[in-house]
């Protein structure tokens, strides 16, 4: 289902990138938290490869929204993106990494209060040493402007 930033942006945001940066397109989470933090009013954390590991500060910050960005699996043209709910991440591994994002996202559920969504890119190239594809840096260009635009005005 096609989502528009605006019906998802809401009270207190935590951004949280999830990828391996030396694996090209799946950088897209950490890349764009590089770009958004202390720029946005927003909290951004970087959590790699190992989300799971960030659970507890992402909890710390009591949001009411969490925004996961990662490269995924989502059936669509590299460089495409695509909000996703939770529901939707239930019909299919859409990561590129070895946790269960829907148990992240079950323990996230239990942890916090939050709204928590899905920003998946489609990648195209996600092996070790790959550089970021063209179409991938440019929405990692569209989707940093978009957010910095969108929670300028939120609050931390």
């Amino acid at each position: 289902m096609k989502r528009d930033f605006n019906d998802i942006l809401k009270g207190k945001i935590v951004v949280v990138g999830i990828g391996n940066i030396i694996k090209g397109d799946d950088g897209f989470g950490p890349r764009l938290i590089e770009r958004l933090k202390n720029k946005v009013g927003a909290t951004c954390i970087d959590t790699g490869s190992s989300p799971e590991n960030y659970t507890r500060k992402i909890a710390k910050e009591n949001p009411d929204t969490i925004l996961l960005v990662d490269a995924a699996h989502i059936n669509l043209p590299p460089g495409e993106y695509e909000i996703l709910s939770p529901q939707d991440i239930l019909k299919g591994g859409f990561s590129t990494h070895d946790i269960s994002l829907t148990m992240f996202i079950d323990y996230l559920k239990t942890m916090t209060k939050a709204n928590i969504f899905l920003l998946g890119v489609e990648p195209k190239n996600i092996s070790i040493g790959d550089d970021m594809s063209d179409s991938v840096k440019k929405t990692l260009d569209e989707v940093s402007k978009i957010l910095e635009n969108k929670l300028c005005m939120k609050h931390t």
